[in-house]
């Protein structure tokens, strides 16, 4: 699997290779002998490769998930599938909707693949809704693992496994719906999930915080677990910075694909008759923190997690499956 960029000059997981256990004794060398360019043959390789990151984004229509997608990644790459007239039929069921595109920055090529599903949580009965959304990541992780298992496999397999879902929360002030609970408990178990308050714009700053408290303490008690984990591969500044992201979650996100002038520069926001909210302004929501999140410094995790957490336990239990059905034949041939 290929992974991406991260910030700096080097992608995460090449710093990771160039640490050395501890414990370990080093033999000094008498003279340079320059095998500490690999990092820069390896990024030399990625950066023509490029790059893959699938995301998948869940919650009722009308809760901004295109519009924050669009503002995440500065750029128009999904249009919005909600109803804009009354004669417009309501989607009796929840639909996968996947799209492609490639964006480039600083000589970085990232494969992006947007999911999003159209109608989940909109009708009166919302029972298995969910069902097309995990049926879809795990077809993802079987297609992959075909692939694997295939004589002739490609050099370099097509990665569709989603790496991250953003579950849309409505900014209620309230509490979880038994919705959110049942669909996050079941999503965390095949997909890193990553919970944000859609327009938080509509609570005020106690009401947001509050919402925020009663959420975390509703996912500890459903042991529910959103991502970031921890790992025994992590540093002591790696396991900070999760824990920092563990206490903010939910993020309490605004978006907006328009500009609007603040003291004579754009901005990017939402304007109404109160004022303006600038998206990218930390006093105003917390779309800078999961955007940074997901694209400055975890980037390369959340695609790691997906494959040595998520995919693996997926293809653990498949090949345990086979390895017991082949058995079973071996013991009954004719089917006795």
């Amino acid at each position: 699997m290929t992974p991406p960029a991260a910030a700096g000059p080097f992608p995460f997981a090449i710093l990771k290779l160039a640490a050395v256990e501890q414990s370990q004794d080093l033999t000094r060398l008498n003279s340079y002998v320059g095998f500490d360019s690999i990092t820069r043959q390896i990024e030399h390789k990625l950066l023509k490769r490029g790059f893959q990151f699938n995301v998948i984004v869940v919650g009722q229509t009308g809760l901004g998930k295109s519009t924050l997608i669009n503002t995440i990644f500065a750029s128009h790459l999904i249009d919005t599938k909600g109803r804009f007239e009354p004669d417009e039929p309501v989607r009796s069921t929840t639909d996968i909707v996947a799209v492609s595109h490639i964006v480039q920055e600083n000589n970085v090529k990232l494969r992006l693949n947007i999911v999003d599903t159209p109608g989940y949580g909109d009708l009166v009965n919302n029972d298995n809704c969910w069902d097309p959304i995990i049926k879809y990541i795990k077809d993802q992780h079987s297609a992959y693992l075909r692939k694997e298992l295939t004589a002739m496999r490609d050099k370099y397999i097509v990665d569709t496994r989603i790496h991250c879902c953003l579950y849309f929360i409505a900014p209620t002030g309230h509490s979880l719906k038994a919705i959110d609970i049942t669909v996050m408990k079941k999503l965390s178990e095949v997909v890193n999930v990553v919970p944000v308050i859609a327009k938080s714009d509509s609570l005020t700053l106690d009401e947001r915080e509050l919402f925020k408290q009663r959420i975390r303490s509703e996912l500890a008690h459903h042991n529910i677990r959103a991502y970031p984990f921890d790992n025994e591969e992590n540093d002591e500044e790696e396991t900070q910075l999760n824990e920092a992201i563990r206490n903010m979650i939910p993020f309490a996100v605004v978006g907006s694909e328009r500009n609007v002038i603040v003291d004579g520069k754009p901005v990017r926001g939402r304007k109404n008759r109160w004022g303006v909210i600038n998206v990218e302004n930390e006093q105003h929501c917390e779309f800078n923190y999961l955007r940074n999140f997901l694209t400055r410094t975890h980037l390369q995790d959340l695609i790691e997690t997906t494959a040595q957490i998520h995919y693996e336990a997926f293809r653990s239990k498949q090949l345990l499956a086979l390895k017991e059905s082949s058995a079973s034949k071996q013991q009954h041939p004719n089917g006795a």
